[in-house]
């Protein structure tokens, strides 16, 4: 079961401990895009984290089990009231147990407090899994990007999330 606290440095409970969310900083980045390297086919590089950090509206968000231990983060790119997920990942040892769920709830929490009304992100067609955590988080499919990927090719689902109740 999580327990969730404050997304802005408050302890959370996953099913095998306790989790830290808190906002990304400059010296997470080493880590954190070696995590994208790891996970991802075509990577941001360190540079493009930095870059996005110094974007006033954007908000970027790790998850901490450990002093020192990148388990997952996620990122948002805000523009006015709306936002858009980047990308959300969680290291394969740290998977399962509930951490990419909390990524996308303290993100959703911290974009309410940003005033963001609307959010939306694109997945791979054949990633279940996060289609699936996403969901459960209140998004819904709201269109397709065809070959929106590379390497390989692929269909994106696009999704969106209303945080102000107008549908």
């Amino acid at each position: 079961m999580i327990q969730i606290g404050t997304p802005d440095g408050g302890k959370r409970k996953t099913e095998d401990g306790t989790v830290q969310i808190r906002p990304m900083c400059p010296a997470d980045i080493p880590a954190v895009a070696e995590l994208d390297r790891q996970i991802f086919s075509e990577p941001w590089s360190e540079q493009g984290f930095e870059e996005a950090l110094l974007g006033q509206q954007n908000l970027f968000l790790v998850a901490e089990p450990e002093d020192d231990v990148i388990a997952g983060y996620i990122g948002l790119y805000g523009s006015y009231d709306e936002g858009d997920i980047t990308n959300v990942a969680v290291a394969e040892a740290f998977r399962g147990n509930g951490i990419g769920t909390l990524l996308v709830k303290s993100m959703k929490e911290m974009a309410v407090r940003r005033g963001i009304r609307r959010i939306y992100l694109e997945v791979r067609d054949s990633n279940e899994t996060a289609r699936r955590v996403y969901k459960k988080a209140g998004f819904s499919v709201c269109g397709r990007r065809k070959k929106f990927y590379r390497q390989p090719e692929e269909d994106a689902v696009l999704m969106c999330l209303r945080l102000d109740g107008e549908y």
